[in-house]
């Protein structure tokens, strides 16, 4: 492919938005587009040098660093691809949605890639004061599917244990969508009554009932070019369900005490942390409605599934909720929070690091005053018996992998860079293994 071609490319994403490299079959940067300068490398020149340099300071493909990488899948599958990356960038590391379009020759051939970068707004890999937070394999693999989802209308149930941050995952994809602009209406399902749940999510109209003394919007109107998210939805009584399913399949709704249907616009979001499918087969739950809702589910993961995740969180709810600024957590309260197993999940973290806000005057909160007020609940999270390593039996390679890299984590205080510089492997290699995958 001719210079000139390239040269037409470069002009052409110049002027687009979003920053976008050029790269060859070899890794290496090609070209470079003003919005990528300008937002990934702070103004210097990148041509010339390899993605995985310069996104991931590595010294391997991130296919040989235990990454999904993106040239490589387009590479291979001759199509476009898409993978959540964490990318280095002059404010730090980042989660980027990265896409890569193979561009080919007159004779068909795949000459370059368009890889494009979007910065991830609505989650952090660093301590943030608000919204999502995280960088472990199953948190990343919750918001690949959050971005994923975000852009369509598609309904989606969130569905994990209580306290995981479902509602914060419910903003995230309404601020990723089309219709971030619009209203986000969080209704609590757990304790409606019908009349309630009519009033509530329908209005009514003046004189319906004794007491409306005048029109009432309800939550449904409220949400209209927005995002209606029902939190608990396992909770609702199965006549209320009857009256939402009519909503979700007609579109249209009729306020209390009104005579027309009136349309609704709005993207649905459902949370629960009941097993729906149990309740289809008991009988408890309509399997149309579940099947209604149940377009792309969504598991929020239990905070024992993210445990590298805690220091990250708990310096996080540290600066939401003290009343302090600029406090911190000793190394001894970082590694007892770590070892902990909180069955409450974040909601239960956040409440222990409030409290210990209240017990500490200094500067620094240190183990005591967290382990001062900790609920009975709370209990360290289970480790392997012994200093030794052991098996009883013969197991799969994969569950002894398994098993093993557990077991070492616990000697490092769930640390996994730590152990990852002790294993003589990447980080991101050992997430992915600690995650169940393998590494390239």
């Amino acid at each position: 492919m001719t210079s000139h071609f390239l040269s037409e490319l470069l002009s052409f994403l110049d002027g687009l938005p979003e920053p976008r490299i050029v790269m060859n079959a070899d890794y290496r940067i090609v070209a470079a587009n003003a919005a990528y300068l300008r937002e990934f490398s702070g103004g210097k020149n990148v041509t010339g040098r390899f993605c995985y340099e310069v996104s991931h300071h590595f010294d391997v493909p991130c296919d040989q660093a235990g990454e999904s990488c993106p040239l490589r899948l387009s590479l291979d599958a001759g199509t476009q691809q898409r993978v959540l990356h964490l990318h280095h960038t002059p404010r730090g590391e980042e989660h980027v949605d990265v896409e890569t379009t193979p561009i080919r020759d007159d004779q068909g051939q795949i000459a370059y890639f368009v890889e494009t970068m979007r910065v991830v707004r609505q989650a952090s890999s660093r301590p943030a004061a608000q919204g999502l937070v995280g960088r472990s394999p199953a948190f990343i693999n919750m918001l690949e599917k959050i971005l994923r989802v975000a852009n369509s209308d598609a309904a989606v149930v969130l569905l994990g244990e209580t306290g995981t941050g479902k509602e914060l995952v419910a903003h995230a994809i309404h601020e990723a969508s089309a219709r971030e602009e619009g209203p986000f209406v969080a209704v609590d399902c757990a304790g409606m009554t019908e009349t309630l749940f009519e009033s509530e999510l329908f209005g009514y109209e003046k004189g319906a009932f004794t007491g409306a003394t005048h029109r009432k919007l309800g939550l449904v109107e409220a949400a209209s070019g927005g995002t209606l998210f029902l939190d608990e939805i396992g909770e609702l009584p199965l006549s209320l369900q009857v009256k939402l399913l009519r909503l979700l399949e007609t579109g249209t709704y009729r306020r209390v005490g009104g005579l027309d249907w009136l349309p609704a616009d709005f993207r649905l979001i459902t949370a629960t942390h009941r097993d729906l499918p149990a309740m289809v087969q008991a009988e408890t739950f309509r399997r149309d409605l579940y099947f209604r809702i149940n377009t792309f589910p969504i598991r929020t993961p239990a905070l024992h599934e993210r445990a590298s995740d805690i220091p990250l969180l708990a310096e996080s709810l540290l600066g939401r909720v003290d009343r302090k600024n600029s406090r911190r957590l000793s190394p001894e309260a970082q590694q007892w929070l770590s070892r902990q197993r909180f069955s409450g999940n974040i909601r239960e973290l956040r409440n222990l690091i409030e409290r210990a806000t209240l017990l500490a005057d200094g500067e620094v909160i240190e183990r005591e005053h967290l382990t001062e007020m900790a609920d009975d609940l709370l209990v360290a999270a289970p480790a392997a018996s012994g200093d030794a390593f052991r098996v009883e039996q013969p197991v799969p390679m994969e569950d002894l992998q398994e098993r093993y890299l557990n077991w070492a984590l616990s000697r490092c205080d769930g640390n996994v860079p730590r152990l990852a510089r002790q294993l003589g492997m990447s980080t991101r290699t050992l997430y992915r293994r600690l995650q169940g995958g393998r590494a390239a």
